[in-house]
């Protein structure tokens, strides 16, 4: 009998991490009792995706608001007004270092991009700009504007008024408060010369106009938090992106020296198993929601280290092309040999059309989207997540 089970993925329930807990020596052993529990077998290149949650909680990635203040302070030299440049509307990612921000300057102002943020949070319809004969990339509004044309802003979600309730955190902190709403980065330099890009995916793009264009002091949130001490959690690479709130005073930020975990973590279950799983270090996915048309991606990248065999992109063919076009003409018994002898023998690149389509994604994206979407983000109890059969096809019995 053929086989009749492709990919599966499970999620793995495991204890709640703590500081100085030791992934290395806890995560395979708590994947070889689920294989016992699960009844499956550990096989080579299956795949391990952990949560940058727990490795960042393990590490003790964790800064408080003043540190944030005080490392912003200590690079303003001085400087008093701060512009910071399309922050995503968000809680969990953006409030605590607002928060921080507002707590070094007096007077911050904010260029939102509208009529949503980078990740698709809508400000308000976007039908809306047709009725108000609003051009979104030439068009700049103040707060006033904004209102007249398109009302109090509420997400579709949540229900806030991110535009009240980032004003109103500034305020808290002592700081005045102003909004200017342009998808253009270069018009928060008509209002200061001093500017945080607050972006995340166009953050590079951001920083050069900026600096191109006459920025005084142009930083990112990549240049927050990212030199190492023993005084509070960092990032060498990406600061404060992928960080989120963890207490009203403190954030968790996203996860250091991933790829020698990584490395260790597949050594160790080799040594445990004598079987080559990958592993990788997984946040948020790369998919776009439909109905919100939120992009989930608010972290800087979906997968900060992974092992060398998730390297690159899938080579794959369609099955259905090649069933509906060069076999067509066979019986189905026919076309199922041909097929699972055409997917033995093809290249690794092949340009023919039976491979127009395929997702041509990096590896890692796809199984942390995959890895996201199961362990998901509430009380599932599943930081880890084991995936077999992905990298199989149907000529594999």
């Amino acid at each position: 009998m053929s086989r009749a089970i492709g990919t599966i993925v499970r999620g793995l329930r495991t204890p709640i991490f703590h500081e100085h807990d030791d992934l290395v020596e806890q995560l395979p052993q708590i994947l070889i009792e689920a294989s016992k529990q699960g009844n499956f077998e550990i096989k080579d290149r299956d795949v391990l995706a952990i949560t940058e949650s727990i490795v960042a909680r393990t590490q003790g990635n964790y800064a408080s608001i003043d540190d944030i203040t005080n490392d912003l302070k200590s690079q303003l030299k001085g400087h008093k007004t701060l512009g910071i440049t399309f922050p995503i509307l968000s809680r969990n990612r953006f409030s605590s270092l607002l928060r921080g921000f507002a707590r070094a300057v007096d007077e911050v102002i904010i260029q939102l991009s509208y009529p949503a943020d980078e990740v698709g949070n809508h400000l308000f319809n976007a039908d809306m700009l047709f009725d108000a004969n609003v051009n979104p990339w030439q068009d700049v509004l103040n707060e006033e504007q904004f209102l007249n044309t398109f009302g109090k802003s509420k997400h579709q979600f949540t229900g806030m008024d991110y535009i009240s309730f980032y004003k109103q955190i500034v305020e808290e902190e002592g700081a005045t408060c102003k909004f200017v709403f342009a998808n253009d980065v270069r018009e928060i330099l008509n209002h200061t010369k001093v500017v945080l890009t607050s972006d995340i995916h166009t953050r590079n793009q951001s920083k050069q106009l900026l600096i191109k264009h006459g920025g005084e002091l142009i930083l990112g949130l990549d240049d927050i938090l990212c030199k190492p001490t023993d005084q509070h959690g960092y990032n060498p690479e990406y600061g404060l992106l992928g960080s989120n709130k963890a207490s009203d005073t403190s954030i968790k930020l996203f996860p250091r020296d991933s790829q020698p975990l990584v490395d260790k973590l597949a050594q160790r279950i080799y040594e445990l198993t004598n079987k080559k799983v990958e592993v990788m270090i997984y946040g948020d996915g790369a998919f776009k929601d439909p109905v919100g048309r939120i992009w989930e991606l608010a972290d800087p990248v979906v997968s900060p280290a992974y092992t060398p065999g998730l390297k690159g992109t899938p080579h794959e063919l369609k099955l259905k092309y090649l069933a509906d076009n060069e076999y067509s003409h066979l019986s189905e018994s026919q076309q199922q040999q041909v097929i699972k002898d055409r997917l033995k023998r093809k290249e690794v690149k092949d340009d023919s059309d039976a491979a127009v389509g395929t997702t041509p994604r990096q590896i890692t994206d796809l199984l942390g989207s995959l890895a996201d979407l199961t362990s998901g983000s509430g009380d599932k109890g599943t930081p880890i997540v084991y995936i077999q059969g992905y990298f199989d096809n149907f000529a594999e019995n």
